[in-house]
């Protein structure tokens, strides 16, 4: 299996620094404004067969840039000058001297932590929504839709994002398009369903890159009954709200 690009980027910024500690510095800044993003060794960001960035797992809108997502980047309001002050007026006469008052000094303000944005994540099998190896929606898949759907009414939240997932029966790329295919499945039936707004839901697909399983659980390279059910977990999409208010 094909190492992924998120450990093609490590590996380039530990030879990076090795080489110039000078160059370290511009090299964090570049990746740490991408941190939301899946990168190449050169720092450019990914993207999928749709010509959407690739993001994170713990990508949140905050983390979001122009290049990816220009909606949800904040615009910079306008610098306005600051009119220089008037000429300070002749000082007055000094009055005669007074004892002085000491006045003791305020305590700082205690500090006040900010929450970060509440998110809400629902998990589903893709057995339960999907035939092997199909991106059709079956009709007893639909009720964690339907209800996932119902809680959010009457929320107020920033954008969902559908993320696919595939085991590692088959050749990457392909999983990768099925990831996809069903992640957009998901996302229509979201929009056409249950009424959301098209421009607050994104689909994207990560092929097998994120398995659940671990190396070595499911033993065999023979697609037999016993591999497909041991794989099952891999084979999932993730639907998160990020900024609920």
């Amino acid at each position: 299996m094909k190492a992924s690009h998120t450990n093609k980027l490590v590996l380039g910024i530990a030879t990076l620094t090795a080489v110039s500690g000078l160059g370290m510095s511009t090299a964090y800044a570049h990746i740490s404004e991408k941190q939301g993003y899946v990168t190449d060794t050169r720092g450019n960001v990914i993207r999928n067969s749709h010509n959407l960035c690739v993001r994170t797992g713990y990508w949140t809108p905050a983390m979001a840039i122009a290049e990816c997502d220009p909606n949800l980047v904040k615009k910079e309001e306008p610098k306005v000058a600051t009119p220089r002050p008037a000429p300070a007026p002749a000082p007055a006469p000094a009055p005669a001297a007074l004892a002085p008052v000491v006045t003791p000094p305020r305590a700082p303000a205690p500090a006040v932590a900010v929450a970060p944005p509440a998110k809400k994540k629902l998990t589903l099998s893709a057995d339960s929504l999907f035939d092997f190896d199909k991106a059709t929606i079956k009709p007893q898949g639909t009720w964690s839709l339907d209800k996932f759907v119902s809680d959010l009414k009457n929320l107020e939240y920033d954008v969902i994002t559908v993320t696919g997932h595939a085991d590692r029966i088959g050749s990457p790329k392909y999983n990768m398009k099925l990831s996809e295919r069903r992640a957009e499945a998901v996302k229509a039936y979201l929009v056409k369903q249950g009424g959301i707004d098209p421009s607050k839901i994104t689909a994207i697909g990560k092929g097998e890159t994120e398995p659940v399983t671990k190396p070595g659980q499911c033993r065999g390279q023979k697609v037999t009954k016993e591999l497909v059910a041991c794989k099952a977990p891999d084979r999932r999409v993730e639907v998160e709200v990020s900024g609920l208010k």
